[in-house]
């Protein structure tokens, strides 16, 4: 394939190049009209870039990074994304991102300029390493777009791109309930049966917050003793049709079917039946819901909301935690209690997602192996489970040390450490 040839035909110039051939014909592509060389040269090799990638033309990006930001999240977060990540993404480009290299122009970005920021913002900031990682998931992510789909730069700076050393790494407190704590709680809000259930519910089975508050009772066998979870709840800005949402969980491996004990299948058990009684007791004024489809400009339904029924002929949505006369409130169920068990209970910064650290402890430490663990909590990787929901308890590791001892004390040993004096020897 030659390169670019220019020609002048009488008062103008022409550029040729050659292209692939076709049934053994050499083919060109040329064009004419152009006033000087330069320009037929410059138009020239735009038509051979835009040959060689395919028909795309190819255009350094001189937009700043700050607005093309925007870009990828408007374009490619919004349609592959869940909403909860979308809003983080968005919020951290606002607070960090954009105001330390969002000025740049994308063709001007190098992998010296990304190490150095992400090496600054550690040293900057009291963060965790997951909070800096999710700042990391949006430059590479960003810049992988720019590059592979969207053809905006040729190469990727925030390919080699990795977090620093940290001296000292701050992880999240994460609460470990003790038989205790679960008591007091339940006793005080033992007149409110949905918290209690849900409560419970968490307890023995470590289910997210979200999976747990989008549990239908079709989702909820209790004669085989199974849940099967399918989707997760999140909440947007509320607007005349509610706020909550209802979609799928978390990663693919959170679809899952858990199994429940006697306790809890007790509990559940006697929960559907005073919230059939409560049916009975409101009449037409308990409050049922239905999934309303919501559609995006091209008419694809991209979310599923939660709306309250308006006639007899929708189809119910059997949500199991509601308050007494069906009002779904999605997580805020949880507000005032936690409120109560952190100022009046005084168990400090607890959460209710911690219950789910709190059961995966305590189902290891119980014998059971971290792999089948992490399949109770929906992790595609035991590593997640590892790092993030395991705790030791400090009873555990001394129990494991004195077992470890009486296993492996002698009597041979018990004579040898009593070191007592020997007669005619000087002390």
């Amino acid at each position: 394939m030659s390169s670019i040839r220019i020609t002048k035909r009488k008062d103008v110039y022409q550029y040729r190049f050659e292209i692939a051939s076709e049934n053994g014909k050499r083919k060109y592509i040329n064009k004419s009209g152009f006033k000087t060389k330069a320009e037929a040269l410059e138009a020239g090799t735009i038509a051979f870039n835009e040959y060689i990638n395919a028909g795309k033309p190819f255009k350094e990006c001189k937009m700043s990074y700050s607005d093309y930001l925007d870009y990828w999240i408007d374009n490619y977060c919004k349609n592959n994304l869940k909403y909860n990540t979308i809003q983080t993404y968005t919020t951290l480009s606002k607070k960090y991102i954009k105001p330390y290299i969002g000025h740049y122009r994308m063709c001007n970005i190098t992998s010296l300029t990304l190490n150095s920021f992400i090496t600054d913002l550690v040293n900057r900031y009291d963060f965790s390493r997951d909070y800096f990682r999710n700042m990391l998931k949006i430059i590479k992510g960003s810049f992988r777009d720019a590059c592979n789909l969207y053809g905006f730069i040729k190469y990727n700076p925030a390919l080699i791109i990795r977090m620093p050393k940290m001296d000292v790494e701050k992880k999240e407190d994460k609460h470990l309930y003790t038989k205790e704590e679960i008591d007091l709680i339940l006793n005080r809000f033992k007149d409110d049966s949905t918290f209690i259930c849900a409560f419970l519910t968490a307890c023995f089975t470590g289910m997210r917050t979200g999976e747990l508050f989008a549990l239908t009772w079709e989702d909820v066998d209790l004669e085989k003793g199974i849940i099967n979870i399918k989707h997760s709840v999140y909440d947007k800005p509320k607007d005349k049709d509610g706020r909550w949402y209802i979609g799928t969980t978390k990663t693919l491996s959170g679809q899952r079917t858990i199994y429940i004990g006697d306790t809890l299948k007790t509990a559940l058990t006697n929960y559907k039946e005073r919230q059939e009684e409560l049916k009975n007791l409101f009449g037409k004024d308990y409050k049922y819901y239905h999934i309303e489809e919501v559609k995006n400009e091209y008419g694809k339904v991209i979310e599923n909301r939660i709306v309250l029924n308006k006639n007899c002929g929708e189809k119910n949505l059997d949500l199991v935690f509601v308050r007494d006369n069906g009002t779904y409130s999605g997580t805020d169920l949880l507000r005032y209690p936690f409120k109560v068990i952190h100022e009046e209970l005084g168990i400090k910064k607890c959460r209710f997602y911690d219950l789910r650290g709190s059961y995966a402890t305590k189902v290891l430490n119980n014998g059971t192996e971290i792999k089948e663990v992490a399949d109770l909590l929906g992790h595609r990787n035991v590593e997640t489970t590892e790092n993030y929901y395991i705790r030791s308890i400090e009873d555990n590791k001394r129990l494991a040390v004195n077992e470890f001892d009486s296993k492996n004390t002698t009597d041979v040993i018990k004579s040898v450490i009593e070191f007592q004096i020997k007669e005619g020897e000087t002390v």
